[in-house]
């Protein structure tokens, strides 16, 4: 266990770095105790959506045989493209046949048989978008090889039309805002976040020295790279505190009335606080950028809102201003897919302060993309986004791949014909009940209410120790012990990984739990072993005063 000094030399770490330390000390103590090693430190789901999986399996079967219609040299392996022309006519009679076959022997306990989900979300797609049955096979074919470069490079046609459709209920289930969003579809969220600081760089909306805010606690990510010397922001916090259950109050937003602050960067619902903005939250946020803040750039990481029923996003009432960024990873279980996507409204503020820009800044911005069009200036910002993510040389290759993008279609599609919402409650319910678990194992009450989403929590030791024993108790544990003993001795003693609050700008004596990545009954042993912490500072500190303190 490092000693105060040590813990003092890793405070400045990001916890992601800190948790490598925390798994070797967590795998020992559980060897050496016979326990069992938990990780609740990353929020890597433990389930899986198999409806679109099965149908895009499938899919890939019908594609290849569509590919050796064109040219087919079995014995050295070889085939040619997906053709245009009859595909869908084939598709049917293709699924007509494998459906037969599959409900032949299909158990209704097993749910819709993969067949019948793909022919039903073709089916699906096309009658509600109004698709050329042809075109948009061929998409689904030819992209399922992967024998292409993405035309068009942002998004494929028929994906993005589906895409923007299962935005607007993931995103704006609550509000929808009635106008037209470009998207483009990136490598998760993560290339989502990296591409958006550097065209907020390159097109000169952000620029050294500039001021941004923070709604915090927040994603480690959003802290940490804006002091990179790549982009040297001035950042400040916009601290949603656990009292006010992290809900963004008139007194936070104050700090926003100042023009130097540029922009404003969320995550809703917060990770780690997993708090939906609520419905005076967002109304105040909304009035305030249309009485005192209409430059105000807001950037909206809204990766967990699938999880919180009727979720609404600021890129839904504020879309003039709001760059969106959503990740399937989390609620799909698909991390290793790698699949995100970008959201900016047609109607813009970032195109209009581009335009703005006075004549040298427009030279330069002129230069650096004069290879890609007589008319660089009418080049809108999410095209700029797609340019700067390949380094605008590599532009004719930019765009994720074909495969991905079939995979962010059907996973689209297949939650779009789930009327009843079934896949979402058990979502939902998954990590309710794990949430519970904890908190049981922790001994108190806890009601965060319908705009928490269960996918994180925060353990504030600070917070429990001052409600249920005490100033003084909290006071000398502050004098006395380092903040990262927590998750230290959580690891060492009890064989857990949890990350550390501070991490995330949440408060110094706090943890972060994830519900997703752990079995059920594993919760009530994380929640015991927190207590146990919590009791060992309260014996410690009757031990070192005297005082006795009721627990």
């Amino acid at each position: 266990m490092p000693d105060k000094i040590q813990f003092e030399s890793l405070a400045g770490l990001s916890p992601f770095e800190i948790k490598d330390e925390l798994i070797k000390l967590a795998r020992a103590g559980a060897e050496k105790s016979s326990g069992t090693f938990l990780n609740a430190g990353r929020g890597n789901p433990n389930w899986i959506a198999t409806r679109a999986r099965e149908a895009f399996f499938l899919l890939g079967q019908f594609a290849l045989t569509e590919a050796r219609r064109s040219y087919d040299d079995p014995v050295a392996g070889l085939a040619g493209m997906p053709p245009r022309d009859g595909a869908y006519q084939r598709f049917t009679r293709w699924i007509a046949k494998q459906t037969r076959i599959q409900e032949a022997d299909w158990d209704d306990e097993d749910g819709i048989p993969p067949a019948r989900t793909l022919g039903d979300a073709v089916e699906f797609a096309i009658a509600k978008f109004g698709f050329d049955p042809d075109a948009f096979l061929h998409e689904l074919t030819d992209s399922i090889i992967g024998d292409n470069y993405p035309v068009p490079d942002r998004a494929l046609h028929h994906n993005e039309i589906i895409t923007h459709e299962y935005l607007m209920w993931a995103m704006c289930a609550g509000h929808p805002p009635g106008v037209k969003f470009d998207l483009y579809p990136v490598e998760g969220g993560t290339a989502a976040m990296c591409y958006l600081f550097k065209a907020l760089k390159n097109q000169r909306l952000l620029n050294a020295g500039d001021t941004i805010a923070l709604a915090t606690p927040i994603f480690t990510p959003y802290l940490e790279m804006p002091e990179l010397e790549d982009y040297g922001l001035h950042v400040i916090r916009v601290n949603a505190e656990q009292e006010d259950r992290f809900q963004l109050t008139e007194s936070d937003l104050t700090a926003l009335e100042d023009p130097a602050v540029k922009a404003l960067f969320l995550v809703n619902p917060g990770n780690p606080s997993a708090a939906a903005m609520d419905r005076d939250s967002i109304r105040r946020l909304v009035d305030f950028v249309n009485t005192k803040r209409p430059d105000l750039m807001i950037l909206t990481d809204d990766v967990y809102g699938t999880f919180v029923p009727d979720f609404e996003s600021i890129l839904g009432h504020l879309p003039r201003n709001t760059i969106g960024v959503y990740s399937y990873s989390k609620y799909f279980g698909c991390t290793g897919w790698r699949l995100g996507v970008i959201a900016v409204a047609q109607d813009n503020i970032f195109d209009e302060r581009i335009a703005a820009h006075p004549a040298e800044v427009q030279a330069l911005l002129d230069k650096r993309y004069h290879a890609l069009t007589p008319k660089p200036r009418e080049i809108r910002f999410i095209d700029r986004i797609v340019a700067d993510s390949r380094d605008v040389a590599l532009n004719h290759t930019s765009g994720l791949s074909l495969p991905q993008q079939v995979m962010m279609t059907l996973f689209g599609l297949v939650e779009m014909m789930d009327a009843e919402k079934i896949y979402q409650k058990a979502c939902i319910a998954i990590c309710v009940k794990r949430f519970r678990n904890l908190v049981d194992g922790l001994g108190v009450e806890s009601n965060p209410g319908p705009y928490f989403d269960h996918y994180y929590g925060v353990i504030d030791l600070e917070f429990w120790l001052r409600k249920y024993v005490g100033e003084d108790v909290v006071t000398w544990v502050k004098q006395n012990i380092h903040p990262l003993d927590i998750p230290f001795r959580l690891a060492e003693d009890h064989g857990i990984v949890l990350l550390n609050g501070s991490g995330f700008a949440a408060p110094n004596w706090s943890v972060r739990v994830s519900f997703a990545n752990l079995n059920d009954d594993a919760y009530l042993s994380i929640g015991r072993a927190v207590r146990s912490i919590a009791r060992g500072y309260v014996q410690a500190y009757q031990a070192a005063t005297g005082k006795t303190v009721k627990l």
